[in-house]
């Protein structure tokens, strides 16, 4: 599926189109938008089909309305630019910039975005004192987000049309987001987790494999076995609240140091002071956003981003792999 993009010269508003593929015909237009338009939520779609702003071959459908599969669909949006959020000085280690693109390595810590109990110190203050004119881009230029604890790369738009091309290129699954982690419990094989992602439907703050979630498609293959421990390598297909952490808590091998998924660390046995000490004094889920490969939005020019492995995560794997020596 490829998204195509127009923009208004004078307003902040994008327009999106796409053909509904043959294999979505039957379901229901906002079911089937909601595919076509995964950054944004089934919610919001069924408001802007019932307002006027998606368009069918040029008409107005209903949320209800069947598709038959093959229809143009054009969705007229207006995209809401970062107005309350302050700027304010922030370190940032900044790898790539230019005109419409810069890529980050955020630490372990740093919010991305204000929220309750984080109004401000956030990661979006920073770029908007390091770059004021991204007030005038949706979220301030961040195309996706990785959560406080998880540390790696971020791209962020500097302009509008960079912005929109961006996160369709998000949508439509061609940017490569590389992820290390360690799980708990010893993997056997690597593979792949394709299992629906939504809100938890007792715990709010917490998101669930749930039927009727967003599709949600994890890869990942083993670097290293440990003793009751797996180093691996993670690849998103998809971009889902909390999809590494929720996928392998699903799997029943959460991540090391996730508060939220994984609870107390398991501890292999006759585990070492110092392993004890490495496993539950880790401040943090074991996650880090390693690789990045995304298309210029202008150039059209490849470009492809490593981050190293935090000194919290090198420290961590040194440890591994002193008790699995001791231990032979």
């Amino acid at each position: 599926m490829t998204t195509q993009i127009q923009h208004s010269p004078n307003e902040n508003t994008a327009i999106l189109t796409q053909m509904i593929p043959l294999d979505l015909g039957g379901v229901r237009l906002d079911q089937a938008v909601a595919r076509l338009f995964s950054d944004y939520s089934r919610e919001r779609l069924k408001e802007w089909i019932s307002q006027g702003h998606l368009l069918v071959d040029g008409k107005v459908w209903r949320p209800k309305d069947r598709v038959a599969g093959g229809e143009n669909v054009t969705l007229n949006i207006v995209l809401e630019v970062e107005t309350e959020a302050q700027p304010q000085e922030i370190a940032l280690n900044i790898l790539y910039e230019d005109d419409d693109v810069l890529v980050l390595d955020k630490p372990a810590g740093l919010v991305v975005h204000p929220g309750a109990g984080n109004p401000d110190g956030t990661l979006l203050n920073g770029l908007l004192f390091h770059c004021p004119d991204l007030k005038n881009v949706p979220r301030a230029g961040l195309v996706h987000r990785i959560d406080k604890d998880t540390s790696g790369l971020l791209v962020v738009a500097k302009t509008l049309p960079a912005h929109t091309f961006l996160v369709a290129e998000l949508s439509e699954k061609n940017v490569y987001r590389e992820y290390e982690a360690v799980v708990q419990g010893v993997l056997v094989s690597g593979g792949t987790m394709d299992a629906p992602i939504g809100r938890h439907p007792h715990e709010r703050i917490k998101m669930a494999v749930v039927h009727g979630g967003k599709p949600a498609v994890t890869h990942f293959r083993v670097i290293k076995r440990y003793r009751g421990l797996t180093h691996v390598r993670v690849e998103l297909e998809t971009g889902r609240t909390h999809q590494i952490r929720v996928h392998f808590s699903h799997k029943n091998h959460p991540l090391l140091g996730d508060p939220v998924y994984a609870g107390r660390a398991r501890l292999p046995k006759g585990a070492s002071p110092e392993l004890v000490q490495a496993l539950q004094g880790f401040p943090r889920q074991a996650l880090h956003a390693r690789r990045l490969t995304l298309t210029h939005p202008v150039s059209g020019e490849q470009l492809s981003f490593e981050s190293p492995l935090p000194t919290d995560f090198v420290e961590l794997l040194a440890a591994l792999d002193e008790d699995l020596r001791l231990s032979k």
